[in-house]
């Protein structure tokens, strides 16, 4: 007895994407491996029908409809969804839109799968509450339990702690082994799971396929096509504020800080001070407040003024000018990339950065625009000066908002998960940045990761946050 393939291609020719052939089976697992910008966030598009064939065979033997795709595009859609939802009159005032346990089917709620992802505690919660990483194991959680033929996961493993990326990958795994087809679409050979037997490759996009009786003899094939693909150490521009002149202690202080939201507590009694220079790791369990502990810093956590906050000497709350801490602080991070959705050229989203704006309102100077380009210089990508920022692939707006925290030489430099969504070169490059900065001292740097290959000997302090259920 023969069963159709779930998805078949051949001679295939669409906006960005070439592919000779493939064929995926029912419980079939993949890795599609391309960097950022190289076209496989167009097979996604395709295989969801958002993308039109224009030349070749496509067969589906399944609906739209059996297929899910996670992917920070999609969390992006439903971020905004849920914003305007809790914008308008169709939801009490109380109410801040959609919760957890409504995303997931009514008779699946036993499942034990809810609790091996974590997210029995989150089912009350609203979805504009989740963290970054947890909204991804929520869409993983719906598209399993909804019994989706096939499951597309872009990058699935970005911006989760170690033992969620474990957890995730055996959900992933035992979903193949009950006959749900798995594409992982990765950036990063370092993500990429033990149990996955077939992989490919998409770069200039032109889709590759690796042979072999096993998975390790594709894997190695793989390694092998991107064998000596280096980050070239990145150049800064030249011109910096000079971090000697800070009089204050310490760039920021906060004394026993809690954070409560619903009744639990987020952060409890928190202290943590981080003086000039004294570049800080924070990490933590998905959930745990490591944006919390940002926002208390930025101000994006209104609860910073009924805590001990001070920031560049100012303490939060005493009539300090929102400019008076902006104007020094450059910030990289999941929601200020959710936000940021104002429809604008790149060179315009890197000089907003010295204007700290999401979309550019006021004429920079030349020398502002000048800077602007050397940093998009700096990442590769001067030629998409003028290319609309809403079009890049998600990693590639990434850089961008990189280049645009950085544009100003701030004091203090947040990057929370800087590197999600960005390939193993990339990631390359910003590491070189931060080592960069530690080496011109004009910045201190607050950096949020899981990944243990992101903990660098520059950092002076390591904060662990502990998640409290």
């Amino acid at each position: 007895m023969t069963t159709d393939p779930l998805i078949e291609m051949s001679n295939l020719e669409c906006d960005g994407l070439s592919v000779a052939f493939w064929c995926v089976q029912p419980a079939e697992a993949w890795c599609i491996f391309g960097r950022n910008g190289s076209g496989k966030q167009q097979l996604d598009r395709l295989l969801t029908g958002e993308l039109f064939v224009r030349t070749g065979r496509l067969f589906r033997s399944i609906s739209p409809q059996e297929i899910a795709l996670v992917s920070f595009e999609s969390q992006q859609v439903l971020y905004e969804q849920e914003r305007r939802l809790a914008a308008t009159d169709l939801i009490p005032e109380d109410e801040q839109g959609t919760r957890v346990a409504d995303f997931l089917p009514p008779e699946k709620m036993l499942d034990p799968l809810i609790d091996t992802l974590k997210m029995r505690h989150r089912l009350n919660a609203f979805y504009r509450e989740l963290s970054t990483g947890e909204s991804r194991k929520l869409l993983v959680l719906k598209a399993i339990l909804e019994e989706s033929r096939l499951l597309i996961c872009d990058n699935p493993f970005d911006s989760l702690d170690q033992q969620s990326v474990v957890v995730l990958s055996d959900a992933l795994q035992h979903a193949v082994s009950s006959g749900i087809s798995v594409i992982l679409l990765l950036s990063n050979r370092a993500d990429i799971p033990e149990w996955i037997r077939r992989f490919a490759l998409v770069d200039g996009g032109q889709m590759t396929l690796f042979e072999g009786v096993s998975g390790e003899a594709q894997r190695a094939q793989l390694d092998h096509q991107l064998a000596g693909l280096i980050a070239e150490q990145p150049s800064l521009p030249e011109d910096a504020i000079a971090l000697e002149s800070y009089a204050a202690p310490y760039i920021a202080e906060l004394n026993v800080c809690t954070v409560r939201y619903g009744g639990r507590p987020i952060l409890d009694e928190l202290t943590l001070k981080i003086a000039p220079l004294q570049h800080t790791l924070v990490t933590g369990e998905n959930g745990a407040g490591k944006s919390t502990l940002l926002g208390l810093i930025t101000g994006d956590c209104l609860q910073c003024f009924s805590n001990d906050v001070t920031v560049f000497g100012h303490r939060r709350g005493t009539g300090e000018s929102v400019w008076d801490i902006k104007r020094h602080l450059g910030l990289v991070g999941s929601d200020l990339h959710r936000r940021y959705s104002v429809r604008c050229d790149v060179l315009s989203v890197v000089c907003s950065g010295f204007f700290d704006s999401i979309g550019l309102y006021d004429t920079p100077s030349e020398f502002q625009v000048r800077i602007a380009r050397e940093w998009l210089a700096a990442i590769e990508m001067p030629d998409k000066a003028s290319v609309s920022f809403q079009s890049l692939s998600y990693g590639e707006q990434r850089l961008v908002l990189i280049a645009r925290a950085m544009v100003k030489s701030p004091l203090l430099l947040v990057l929370d998960e800087p590197t999600q969504g960005l390939d193993e070169i990339n990631r390359q490059r910003i590491l070189g940045f931060m080592s960069s900065i530690e080496a011109r001292r004009h910045s201190t740097l607050l950096f949020v990761s899981h990944r243990e290959d992101e903990f660098l000997p520059l950092f002076r302090q390591h904060l662990h946050l502990k998640f409290n259920p």
